[in-house]
């Protein structure tokens, strides 16, 4: 069954609809609470919007979030695309979708920008309402390709990232790749740091699409500056089968930050040990990020080059 997405005017009530609601949801949350923010095109006065209300809220502990705000009728819904992201939602009169972050985590100072910056500019907030109501006559924009989310939602993607640049937003942030940006991302670094240069074709793009891999961007303010390839194997091990920084963008801490991001990442999943086969080029950097050399111990047997280095780290 297609997706129904309704787009509507402005309704000047959703700032008391967020309120209410964000009263309520503060109550729940007590002392965990930092701060309640609203963000989302229902933010933005004089913005058509999803009658949907969005809502940021700034937690000491999400773990213990999650059980006060579905005490509440609140729910789960999942991290998507954003690691360490803890998405929920309700539904009935009111709908309402929370994103739950401890505090500094990078998402939430995009989004107040992003807000901040369609407020403050008339021309671009209407330039985004024209961008919404064109991708709604498109009968693709329903369709979910190798995603959580609509193609309505992904193709708002290159317009989020062009109104990032103009605010200036610079902070370091990693997400699973989701839009087309996103997938042409790692096939460029796929292609040329890795098979390329071996004149073969990636034969690995099925992983794309498998719950058991993970493949990552790591973004300096709306330049993807690194990739990295995640497979996740039985008990509760992960292994990097490919980490890369841009040629243009190396010798500036990138990979160290990367690579701390991902492993915070798999150990809140619950993963207990990281693993990979190094390069001789690359086994300075896994030293220094604490790796030691540990067998490999590959559960599927996949033949390894004589010249890497199994490297390994308890998370």
């Amino acid at each position: 069954m297609k997706k129904i997405i309704e787009v509507v005017p402005y309704d000047p009530n959703w700032p008391h609809i967020y309120e209410k609601e964000a009263a309520l949801i503060g109550q729940a949350l007590g002392v965990n609470c930092l701060e309640i923010h609203h963000i989302g095109s229902t933010s933005v006065p004089g913005l058509a919007a999803k009658p949907k209300i969005d809502m940021i809220a700034v937690v000491q502990d999400p773990l213990l979030a999650q059980d006060q705000l579905e005490k509440i009728g609140i729910q789960y819904r999942g991290e998507y695309n954003i690691p360490l992201h803890y998405g929920f939602s309700k539904r009935g009169d009111i709908d309402l979708n929370l994103h739950v972050y401890e505090e500094a985590h990078p998402e939430i100072e995009l989004n107040l920008c992003f807000r901040d910056y369609l407020r403050n500019h008339i021309n671009k907030r209407d330039e985004y309402a024209r961008l919404k109501e064109e991708l709604i006559q498109d009968e693709s924009s329903f369709a979910k390709e190798n995603s959580p989310f609509t193609n309505y939602t992904l193709r708002k993607g290159d317009f989020i990232r062009e109104v990032l640049r103009e605010t200036g937003f610079n902070r370091i942030r990693m997400l699973k790749c989701n839009d087309n940006t996103e997938w042409n991302a790692a096939r460029h670094f796929r292609n040329t740091y890795f098979f390329g240069p071996h004149g073969i074709e990636d034969p690995y793009t099925w992983t794309f699409s498998h719950e058991e891999h993970a493949h990552l961007v790591l973004y300096q303010g709306t330049e993807i500056v690194a990739y990295a390839h995640i497979q996740f194997w039985p008990d509760k091990r992960a292994a990097i089968r490919i980490i890369a920084t841009d040629e243009n963008k190396r010798n500036q801490s990138f990979g160290s930050r990367f690579l701390t991001l991902i492993e915070k990442w798999l150990k809140n999943l619950g993963v207990k040990s990281i693993h990979a086969e190094s390069r001789q080029s690359s086994l300075r950097f896994y030293l220094k990020n604490g790796y030691t050399e540990v067998p490999f111990n590959d559960p599927e047997n996949h033949e390894s080059d004589p010249n890497d280095v199994p490297v390994g780290k308890v998370l």
